[in-house]
Parts: C-alpha cells; structure tokens; sequence
C-alpha cells in the first residue's frame, strides 16, 4: 500500500504539473466609478451593471468614496464610505479597500474574482492574487489630476496653472506632477517580488504616448506630438499597454476615457484616454481590449445608464 500511495502521489504531482502548465486566462479592468455614481445621485446597481457587462476578472476602481467639498483643481478630499464592499457582495467577489493616503492614491479597491492572499504592498499600492495556482501581482493607483498639462498646452483654465506652447514644458511638469507616485509604484514592485503576471490599473489622469503621435495630430485628434512620461516609465519595467497592443494605430483607432460628460467639440475641455490597464507576463498575448462607456462611437461595450464621469478599459489577455 506504501508503494501504491508513493505512485498515485507522483500521478497527482504530475497532473498539478500539467495543469500548472497550461495558459491561464484573464479579463482585466480599470474603472474610474466616480463614487460608484453617487457623485451624480446615481445607484451602485449601475456600477455593478457595467462590470458585469465586461466579465471582468480582476478590477481595479479609483474613486470609491465621494468627492469632499470643497473640491477644486487644487483640493479634492474624498468623503463618506468606499463602495466597494458593496461591489463586491454584489458581484460575489473579493476585494482589498486601498486606505493609505499618499500621492498614488484616491480611494482607491481592488475587486478579484480570485483570492486574495498575503499583505498588501508597504505603499498600499498592490496586492496579490493566486489564479489557478499562479501568483497575480495587482497594482491599482490614481495620479493627480493638478496641473492637469493637456490643458495647459490648450489654454484651458484649471485651477492656478501657466499655460504652455512647447511638448517638452508638458513633459516636464508632468514629471514633476506625478513622478513622486511613480516613486511609490516602482518601490512596491520591488517588494512584491516576481510573480506569474504583474497588472497595472488606473486613472493616470495624463494622456498616453502611444496616442499624441504624429498620425494622431495629422488626424486632427491631438495638437502635438508628445511623449508623455508616466505610462511610459511603467512601460520601461516590462509592461505593455493593452488596449494598444490591440489597437496600436491612435489615428485609425482613437479612445477616450475622459469624458461621457461633454461633447468632443467641447472648447473648455479635451477628450483623452487617461485611464489604462497595464500587464506584463511570459508569453503574454492580449485576446481582445475595447472602451466600455455610453454611446458609439466612443465605446467598443455600450452599457446604459452610464453612472460614471470616465469610461472604462479592459482587455482579455492569456499567459
């Protein structure tokens, strides 16, 4: 009997090796809920609604409490409880409310169909999830919005800030702006470790390079080229983006995330794609990506009512 058990454990061992062996699966998201929609009035239901739409997975959600008053380009405190238990009750989900308070952060949750295992990351910033017996590090921040540098390149007011004429003053403000957060992103990688896949999600609240291209301002959609540092420094640690890994020409298939909440033709705002979700694996593929939001064209996934004042991104991605 002794000998048999040592066969049928081998037979196990290998068979959790096999299984270990195949590609794993996953729908991400990143979600800018806007108070799951309270800010507007608006019921957590239609939150859960557009996740439930995507399938997604793995969700990371920026803003889960209420704007404070006041609430200005300059000082914008949350208030009130974060939704996302309740999110997650709803959806049958685990979650980790993200509670520190420092620069990468504004009420900030990650919501995963997977358990959740081990701390969180010093800075807050990530957690951990196993999914199918792989480590899945989950990173989930939201940058600051002030100075916001596409409208200062396009003379918009927003709070007390110079306008600039030059892609070189938007880059290095926008350094300035968000590089601190970065700081705190790139330590908690460190201390994460290696896993199977690394995803980054959230509102960068700055624009993308691979979208203010020279095609791009050919097209009409962006003044000038410029190459906008903080999606591209994460880049630079083995990240890709996947909704341009899917869509990589920004003219033929442009995406904006900011904002359901006025028209394209808008003078005192700028449609962008602000908001992204990041990956990183051994032969990762991504499937499929869209935009999730209100109305055609500016969604690939139209779900109404829309309770948000972002869009949604997502992509199904294989390692």
């Amino acid at each position: 009997m002794k000998k048999l058990a040592t066969v049928l454990a081998g037979t196990v061992s290998l068979f959790a090796m096999a299984a270990n062996a195949g590609a794993t699966e996953l729908t991400i998201m990143s979600y800018n809920i806007w108070g799951g929609g309270a800010n507007e009035k608006k019921p957590v239901d239609e939150t859960v609604a557009v996740i439930k739409a995507v399938g997604a997975d793995i969700i990371g959600v920026q803003e889960t409490r209420l704007e404070g008053d006041p609430c200005t380009a300059e000082v914008c405190p949350p208030q009130g409880e974060s939704v996302a238990k309740a999110l997650a009750d709803a959806l049958g989900y685990h979650y980790y409310d993200q509670t520190a308070v420092n620069e990468a952060l504004w009420a900030n949750a990650i919501l995963s169909r997977y358990p959740i295992t081990g701390k969180a990351t010093p800075n807050d910033l990530g957690i951990t999830v196993e999914v199918e017996g792989r480590k899945v590090h989950i990173f989930n921040i939201h940058l600051d919005d002030a100075p916001y540098q596409p409208y200062q390149l396009l003379s918009i007011e927003y709070g007390p800030y110079p306008y600039f004429k030059t892609a070189e003053e938007a880059v290095k403000s926008a350094q300035e702006t968000r590089g601190g957060a970065l700081k705190l992103l790139f330590a908690d990688m460190d201390a994460a470790g290696e896993a199977d896949a690394s995803f980054v999600f959230g509102d960068f609240n700055e624009p993308s390079h691979h979208d203010w291209t020279e095609a791009a301002v050919k097209a009409g959609q962006q003044p000038l080229v410029v190459e906008w540092p903080t999606q591209k420094a994460i880049e630079e640690k083995g990240f890709v983006d996947t909704y341009r890994v899917a869509f990589p020409d920004a003219a033929a298939k442009p995406a904006f995330t900011w904002t359901p909440t006025s028209e394209p033709t808008a003078t005192d705002d700028h449609h962008d794609r602000i908001d992204f979700a990041l990956a990183k694996a051994a032969k990762l593929e991504v499937l499929a990506a869209g935009i999730v939001g209100e109305k055609a064209p500016f969604a690939d996934l139209i779900v109404t009512p829309w309770p948000s004042d972002h869009r949604a991104t997502y992509a199904k991605v294989r390692f």
